[in-house]
């Protein structure tokens, strides 16, 4: 929430040239991004919520300043239209899938978690130059951006490829059980214990008889 509720005065502040106050918002939003999630892990509160709004206030903030510091000049356009065209790709996917009931278990890859943390370090140092008086590595930011324009395209290949492989999984499985007809019941498909043959003691049989 932290994080939505800063993005419009972030965005305004970057608009109108107030780099510090933007870079003091972009910083207490990133804290609140690895605060939320150490918290989450330390305390047991993971929910379903949460896995829903973290990432859609990471991309919603990510995105947006990519936008802004595309219009004022200070992030290349084909870096913007790379993540942008990752993102939406993803969401689609995701969308199409989860309509379809075919998969709704959405978690993060690797090259995605590391494609996050990169883009978030570039926005940083790049309002940093902006902000602090003397600070100056442009050779840095161009890493940085650069890195940005590789792991956007490989983080969305590794995201198709996990979906892919969870998909056949999950035929995979299908099939099996419809293979053993006996292990799933005929009205909702549902795995029961009660066509499992169970041996029973003798002392047993003749306690419940009595």
């Amino acid at each position: 929430m932290v994080r939505l509720f800063a993005l419009p005065f972030l965005v305004i502040e970057v608009l109108d040239n107030h780099w510090r106050v933007a870079f003091l918002l972009l910083w207490i939003a990133g804290t609140s991004d690895a605060f939320d999630g150490f918290a989450a892990r330390k305390l047991g509160q993971a929910t379903r919520l949460g896995q829903y709004l973290d990432p859609i206030a990471d991309k919603l903030l990510l995105s947006t300043l990519f936008l802004v510091l595309t219009h004022v000049g200070l992030m290349p356009r084909y870096v913007t239209v790379l993540v942008f065209s990752r993102d939406f790709g993803i969401l689609l996917i995701s969308t199409l899938l989860f309509a379809t009931n075919t998969l709704r278990d959405f978690r993060p890859s690797l090259f995605g978690k590391l494609n996050t943390l990169v883009q978030i370090i570039a926005l940083l140092a790049i309002l940093a130059q902006r902000a602090v008086p003397g600070a100056y590595f442009p050779g840095l930011c161009l890493f940085l951006v650069r890195a940005i324009a590789w792991l956007a395209p490989l983080s969305a290949a590794q995201y198709a490829w996990i979906v892919i492989r969870r998909m056949n999984s999950a035929e995979e499985a299908a099939k099996r059980l419809s293979a053993r007809p006996e292990l799933v019941r005929a009205e909702d498909g549902q795995p029961v214990a009660s066509t499992l043959s169970v041996e029973v003691p003798a002392d047993s049989r003749e306690k419940t008889a009595s």
